[in-house]
């Protein structure tokens, strides 16, 4: 109960974070929201942003939970946070960007998906948007 009740605390932690992050977005000032989004990586996931940069896609999954531990939740916020961080390039028009981290958001989501097996219709829904986001940028 007591990780269930952390993991929790965490996500509405990460809710914050978001709302924070996407109110500086709309304002257009993407260098604050660029470093609410770092602050935000070690503030819920005890890690810079640099470290989870630097894991390669295809050990992404593997190194967080097998070498640190990280759980379902956890993972959960890194696919968030990688997929703000894919609507921050967006904004500013950087497609390279975008793509990299709305791929890296979704394989974490379809990860989540898969193995814990826990049905969350928002899950799917920002699953299908992200999709559609990458087929577009794949497109252009």
């Amino acid at each position: 109960m007591y990780q269930k009740d952390y993991i929790l605390r965490l996500i509405e932690e990460m809710t914050k974070f978001l709302a924070v992050l996407f109110g500086l977005m709309k304002k257009g000032d993407f260098q604050k929201a660029s470093e609410h989004l770092e602050k935000s990586y070690y503030e819920l996931l005890k890690k810079d942003a640099a470290y989870f940069r630097s894991i390669p896609e295809d050990n992404l999954t593997y190194d967080l939970i097998e070498k640190h531990n990280y759980t379902n939740g956890h993972l959960e916020i890194l696919a968030e946070l990688f997929n703000a961080e894919a609507e921050i390039y967006d904004a500013k028009g950087d497609k390279t960007g975008n793509l990299s981290y709305s791929q890296k958001s979704l394989m974490i989501f379809r990860f989540i998906d898969n193995e814990y097996r826990t049905y969350s219709q928002e899950r799917l829904d920002k699953m299908s948007r992200i999709e559609s986001r990458i087929r577009q940028l794949e497109s252009n």
